[in-house]
């Protein structure tokens, strides 16, 4: 299908209005790429420190949270921790409606299936203490993997109404072969165990997924690998230009449009529309691809996406 141009504020943008030649635009495209990656990596390197400990979750339901919208749980990537959330945490939360809290797995776990398991208590946790039955998640990269191997393969989809992936491998990356001696980084290979326990048929999955990737993400070998694509999920692919792999939890457009995935009531109505009409004998592909129209800031910020 044809997807309409998102493009991101120059320079991060791939929308010139000068006739270049596609070479040079692209590499054009990829030096503002890798330099707004480094960048973040600098901001990131110095926020570190101040994520490591795990947070305190509050006994009861949050102070100053007053609205019905599902709390919503944050996942980090690999070898990180959740202060690469900061500017995607203040986002979610900054209109009281939603309980906003971040998860920080070990940075010893060798087995994403036994992270999984971790996770589903900690939103079993959540569930009770906010007073929801469900919740939203977002992971970035491995954190991403992790969700949606609780949602599929541990019955997460009874809790979780809406999973934003950014930068995740969904069907593995090949990236960093001398890293093969990690378990984990094994578990992210196309030909692993766990890709194909993922892989394998989900029917009646009540989850919607939102998954953010780029042309330009580094650690997605291919980068299209960061794209979920399986016949049993309600999955919407959002293409983001000209920005890298870190770049995508803490970028602007992209928080933009995480918080408006998140918001969208009547995408989880659809969900669930399609998850209980559609025939069980014939499972139709439910994914669709699309970009974001313009960044925010922009002439016309506050379109929605379209497909």
């Amino acid at each position: 299908m044809s997807l309409p141009a998102l493009s991101l504020p120059l320079p991060l943008s791939l929308s010139l209005p000068l006739p270049l030649p596609l070479s040079l635009i692209a590499s054009g495209a990829a030096l503002r790429a890798a330099a707004l990656e480094a960048v973040v990596l600098t901001g990131h390197l110095l926020l570190y420190p101040t994520g490591v400990r795990e947070e305190r979750p509050a006994a009861g339901p949050a102070a100053g949270v007053r609205g019905q919208r599902p709390p919503a749980l944050l996942l980090h990537g690999f070898n990180d921790n959740r202060s690469i959330f900061v500017l995607l945490r203040r986002a979610l939360g900054a209109d009281g409606l939603r309980r906003v809290e971040t998860y920080n797995y070990s940075p010893f776990t060798r087995d994403l299936r036994a992270t999984a398991r971790h996770l589903a208590h900690r939103v079993e946790d959540l569930c009770e203490r906010s007073g929801q039955e469900r919740v939203d998640l977002v992971g970035h990269s491995l954190g991403g993997l992790v969700a949606r191997y609780y949602v599929q393969r541990l019955g997460g989809d009874a809790r979780v109404r809406t999973l934003v992936t950014l930068g995740t491998p969904h069907a593995g990356t090949r990236v960093a072969p001398f890293m093969d001696a990690h378990p984990l980084v094994r578990q992210m290979r196309p030909d692993s165990e766990v890709m194909a326990e993922l892989a394998a048929p989900s029917p009646g999955c009540r989850t919607r997924y939102v998954a953010f990737w780029s042309e330009f993400d580094a650690i997605m070998a291919p980068t299209g690998t960061a794209r979920l694509e399986h016949p049993d999920l309600d999955a919407e692919n959002v293409l983001v230009t000209g920005i890298g792999h870190l770049a995508l939890a803490v970028h602007p457009a992209v928080i933009a449009a995480v918080r408006r995935a998140l918001d969208d009531l009547t995408a989880h109505s659809r969900t669930i529309d399609r998850t209980t009409d559609r025939p069980a004998d014939r499972p139709a592909d439910r994914s669709t691809d699309r970009t974001a129209d313009r960044a925010p800031g922009s002439e016309s910020e506050g379109r929605s996406m379209t497909g």
